[in-house]
């Protein structure tokens, strides 16, 4: 699963059924101002923190599939087991690339 962040189109889920891994894609120089990632917080140069519930309600997300709803609460059930998930701040730790 992709998160892509651009000026141009914004905050959006891209490749949402592939589950078997989790990275946020900044597009462009002007990709990450704070304003524009919807709460998604970046930790340093290749980390970031998504919030849990922000991923099912970005556009690109399926809509209404509750076979995706499943897959996506066991990905988080997994992070958790992993030590990926930031409780205070209910967020899931993401790979961050920035493409320009």
């Amino acid at each position: 699963m992709m998160i892509e962040c651009s000026s141009e189109r914004g905050v959006q889920l891209a490749k949402p059924i592939d589950f078997c891994g989790f990275k946020l894609v900044l597009k462009g120089p002007h990709a990450a101002k704070p304003s524009d990632l919807k709460g998604i917080a970046l930790v340093d140069h290749g980390n970031a923190l998504v919030p849990i519930d922000l991923v099912p309600i970005l556009p690109g997300c399926p809509k209404d599939n509750e076979t995706w709803e499943a897959a996506y609460a066991k990905m988080v059930a997994n992070a958790r087991d992993r030590g990926w998930i930031d409780a205070k701040a209910n967020a899931i730790r993401a790979h961050s690339e920035t493409r320009f």
